[in-house]
């Protein structure tokens, strides 16, 4: 039976695909190399991703903890405890100072904010994509709906430029 969070789950899940494969073949150099000053890398690019869906899909949306702060995952990453910390205003210098963890453990905080927002989104009825709310950042209420369409733009923004990495580094062919 459709859903009213189909179309959102289409556009996820495809974009969820081109991220799957494009991080197939990348070596662990390949996965956090900065390419060009003031550019992020694919590590970092992920890390922010997976920070900005699991902020949207518990706190700003649900008020539920997110699971950065539930499964300690800021330990995990060496970082300071703070759940609004998605990279956002991040400066050149920040990025760069940034090191990663282990590419399995960003796969493995990936894999559980990717999980918890296939939970969630099905669930969702019209009239809970209808509810109104202030959602941070923006100040002006708005729906879930419409939120969650900014939280899926962002996503499959930063899909395509882990793809766009992916065929710098690599060439074509990775995607079929």
């Amino acid at each position: 039976m459709p859903t009213a969070a189909d179309g959102l789950i289409s556009a996820l899940e495809n974009n969820f695909n081109t991220i799957d494969l494009a991080l197939r073949d990348l070596t662990d150099e390949e996965f956090n190399r900065i390419p060009a000053d003031d550019c992020n890398s694919v590590a970092w690019i992920l890390w922010h991703l997976s920070r900005v869906l699991d902020s949207f899909i518990h706190t700003r949306l649900r008020d539920l903890p997110q699971l950065w702060d539930t499964n300690n995952w800021e330990q995990h990453f060496a970082m300071p405890a703070d759940g609004e910390n998605r990279g956002l205003g991040w400066t050149h210098q920040m990025v760069c100072d940034w090191q990663p963890p282990a590419r399995s453990l960003q796969m493995d905080y990936f894999e559980q904010v990717r999980g918890a927002l296939r939970e969630y989104l099905p669930s969702l009825t019209e009239a809970q994509m209808q509810q109104t709310k202030v959602i941070p950042p923006v100040s002006e209420p708005r729906s879930v709906a419409a939120a969650l369409g900014q939280m899926t733009w962002d996503c499959v923004s930063h899909g395509g430029q882990i793809a766009y990495l992916r065929g710098m580094y690599k060439g074509m062919g990775w995607h079929r």
